[in-house]
């Protein structure tokens, strides 16, 4: 779906009004849902509406993803049914054989489907700290080397990749980018502005919002061969979002500015508060000055650093087990983006093949007033 425009608004009112499209008929201002899975032809079988199976789109879609074009600056979008299923349409689409190189920090689901389901479906994997680009240069192979797929900031470890510089090496061999923008969102970062050729969403993060709608989307810089496959992926494997997701998934788009940046100086607020807290051993957040990766950060990401955060727990595992326990505000569960605060133990999310440090405590920074939870955070800590 195509979402550009001859008469462009700032993000922020694009996103407020979800792309603005009026109904004709009843002049309604929030789209309907288009529940219907096919699509009537008429005496001449020819399709009356252009559409002619759910499978293959569905109207609902239409304007989500001209909006989140829009949003990423890019070309096109494609909703998925989630994230993981969005991940996976950006390695299923390449030719037999490829080679691909991926971030060594990022969500643990996408390395665990590349090992144990691409890998022995034949294609190649090197996993390189693509932070560093002297290692990421090192390993891509000009020819061999097709997809380089970076996430930044990294899940868990909020790890920063410069997008300018390893779009730069992907290009040179030849390879394409793509980056795994869920966590930075476009309200802080838009990767195509920085060379990536492809951006993969989560939306069941901060694009939505509200926890209630598992989603994914991949943006394209350009409408090439390779995102026909991505839609050819998605149409044949079937991996598509239902029309009230889709729906719901607008609706939370619309507050997408308000939220990310709230929680993102939330966020940035927790970090400095604990950054010399004694019981904390290491706060991992981009917008602490301190943090490798910041001057990066700061030079591609506008307007905050997210809303994600970990606490390293002096102690260990066992003292960050012991101090999550007693939170009171704070919701013990995994995801994030939503407008509560979560907090997860992530070793244990991931066991028993986790390399997260024991006593890392990921932090989700929800809507709520700050003081309230540092002063959770803090009453926990004390014990």
């Amino acid at each position: 779906m195509t979402g550009r425009s001859d008469n462009p608004v700032a993000p922020e009112t694009l996103a407020a009004q979800g792309g603005r499209t009026i109904d004709p008929i009843t002049g309604a201002i929030i789209p309907p849902i288009h529940p219907s899975t096919t699509y009537a032809r008429d005496e001449t079988y020819a399709q009356i509406g252009g559409r002619g199976y759910s499978r293959d789109d569905n109207p609902t879609y239409d304007q989500v993803e001209a909006v989140l074009t829009r949003l990423e600056g890019g070309a096109a979008t494609r909703l998925f049914a989630s994230g993981m299923a969005a991940t996976a349409a950006m390695f299923q689409a390449l030719p037999p054989g490829g080679r691909v190189v991926a971030s060594r920090d990022m969500y643990f689901g996408t390395p665990k489907w590349l090992r144990e389901l691409a890998v022995p479906a034949g294609l190649a994997v090197d996993f390189v700290d693509t932070g560093d680009l002297d290692a990421l240069t090192a390993v891509v192979r000009p020819g061999a080397t097709r997809l380089v797929y970076v996430e930044t900031p990294a899940n868990p470890t909020w790890k920063v990749t410069d997008i300018a510089g390893a779009a730069a090496i992907a290009h040179a061999a030849g390879a394409v980018l793509a980056v795994d923008n869920t966590a930075a969102t476009p309200v802080l970062t838009r990767p195509i502005e920085h060379g990536a050729d492809f951006v993969v969403h989560s939306a069941t993060k901060y694009l939505n919002g509200h926890s209630d709608v598992i989603a994914g989307a991949v943006v394209a810089a350009g409408e090439d061969d390779l995102w026909e496959r991505v839609g050819k992926v998605r149409h044949l494997a079937g991996a598509v979002l239902g029309p009230f997701e889709a729906w719901l998934l607008l609706r939370g788009m619309r507050t997408l500015f308000l939220r990310v940046r709230h929680q993102s100086a939330a966020a940035q607020r927790l970090a400095e508060h604990f950054a010399d807290h004694p019981a904390i051993a290491e706060v991992c957040y981009p917008g602490l000055p301190g943090f490798p990766g910041h001057d990066i950060a700061a030079r591609q990401m506008r307007g905050g650093f997210g809303g994600m955060l970990s606490l390293r727990v002096k102690g260990g595992g066992a003292a960050a087990l012991a101090a999550i326990k007693r939170l009171r505000l704070f919701v013990r569960a995994t995801s994030l983006g939503g407008v509560e605060s979560l907090i997860e133990h992530r070793h244990t999310i991931e066991a028993p093949d986790s390399d997260v440090p024991a006593d890392l405590l990921r932090v989700s920074v929800g809507i709520e007033v700050v003081e309230e939870l540092i002063a959770d955070l803090e009453q926990a800590l004390a014990g």
